[in-house]
């Protein structure tokens, strides 16, 4: 059985929730490491600079291994642990979430803050774009121009059905596709090309690596 790795989100979402007047306003966005996490949160607080907390939790690594949380100033445990908890029941790494808060004069008291920022956040998730990661192995497939936009085609249909995804195409003396390729899909890549170009094309293995699904 392969093995199951954290998603992502695809983009930066913005999501405001109100409770007894004081205002969260959640930024969730991608975060390939701690540095980008920070420069997110540091880009957050400059935009929000008139915001009373900028409480913030991230997960990063492929294997969501790498996590911090921060209070801001609120109760200890009120507001950055809450907040990662809802990544880790999502099953997300590479993303970081900042909730900015402006007070509205009514205090929430302990359990109010954790039921807040988690809701700020879970509701802001759920506006975002989920991206599937799983184990692919590099295929090269090289093609002589004249045919590059038939195979194009073909290959392009092919990774539809297959849980597989496209990379880049380089264009020198002949069109080079890469494909990211379950490994139990390989023979299936290999008939089909045959079948495309009478076996006159051959592809070449490359690495396995964790990518993003489309």
């Amino acid at each position: 059985m392969s093995r199951r790795y954290p998603s992502t989100i695809a983009g930066p979402v913005e999501h405001e929730f109100v409770v007894s007047r004081s205002r969260f306003v959640t930024t969730a966005h991608p975060a390939q490491d701690p540095a980008a996490a920070e420069a997110v949160i540091a880009d957050v607080r400059r935009r929000s600079w008139d915001a009373r907390h900028h409480c913030s939790a991230m997960v990063t690594g492929v294997l969501g291994d790498q996590a911090r949380s921060s209070d801001d100033g609120e109760p200890s445990g009120t507001a950055g642990v809450p907040m990662l908890e809802v990544l880790r029941r999502r099953d997300l790494t590479d993303v970081v979430v900042v909730v900015s808060r402006w007070f509205g004069g009514v205090k929430l008291g302990a359990g109010g803050l954790v039921r807040a920022y988690s809701t700020s956040v879970s509701e802001a998730l759920d506006r975002a774009t989920v991206v599937r990661r799983a184990a692919r192995t590099r295929v090269s497939v090289a093609v002589p121009h004249a045919d590059a936009g038939r195979v194009d085609n073909a290959l392009r249909a092919w990774v539809a059905r297959h849980d597989a995804t496209s990379g880049d195409t380089a264009y020198g003396e002949q069109a080079v596709f890469e494909l990211w390729v379950p490994a139990d899909g390989i023979a299936a890549l290999e008939a089909e090309l045959a079948s495309v170009s009478a076996g006159a094309l051959v592809p070449v293995l490359g690495e396995e690596r964790v990518v993003d699904l489309e």
